[in-house]
């Protein structure tokens, strides 16, 4: 996969990402939010591993750029013949809060739907506000909150916003930006 816009690219990770990847698996603070706050604690060899299962057909792991450097990472992973779950996150603090989430989303989903998806999924902490503002901005809906239904890495017991998005809710902020 290959998305662009202007400074961004979004592209299959590859070996040559594994020090990235590294570097904000094992960051609390990049991981907190998906109930890791003292991060994965992973190898190399688990990095590479991971990077390696990605049929990039089925499921895709891939590596947000922006002005050529990488700054976060999304996946995908094909549920059944109409739906596909997502994930993303913007790792390097002074990209986050800028707008660019959206976009990069915008992007994935407008691909996804090409494809022929015709349900989006995702799921995040409850406690994740930014991410629900723009979840909903882009269209999904809540289908679902699962109180109390795990705990994080610290013994906290959390809870889950579950979302989905089909094409017909879609607000593509790339077509937005082009009407501006």
């Amino acid at each position: 996969m290959n998305l662009k816009y202007n400074e961004i690219l979004v592209r299959n990770a590859s070996l040559l990402d594994v020090s990235n990847l590294l570097k904000w698996w094992n960051d609390g603070r990049v991981m907190e939010h998906a109930g890791f706050p003292l991060g994965l604690n992973t190898t190399d060899n688990r990095v590479i591993q991971n990077i390696k299962d990605h049929d990039m057909i089925n499921n895709a792991l891939l590596i947000i750029e922006y002005n050529k450097i990488p700054i976060g990472e999304m996946n995908y992973k094909k549920l059944d013949h109409k739906s596909v779950e997502i994930g993303i996150k913007i790792c390097e603090e002074e990209y986050q809060n800028r707008g660019l989430g959206k976009i990069i989303l915008s992007l994935l989903i407008s691909e996804l739907f090409s494809k022929g998806f015709e349900k989006i999924v995702l799921s995040t902490t409850a406690e994740n506000k930014r991410a629900h503002h723009v979840y909903e901005k882009l269209g999904f809906v809540n289908t679902e909150i699962k109180e109390n239904s795990w705990t994080d890495q610290l013994g906290n017991i959390r809870s889950s916003v579950m979302y989905e998005l089909i094409e017909e809710n879609f607000n593509n902020q790339l077509t937005k930006l082009k009407e501006n």
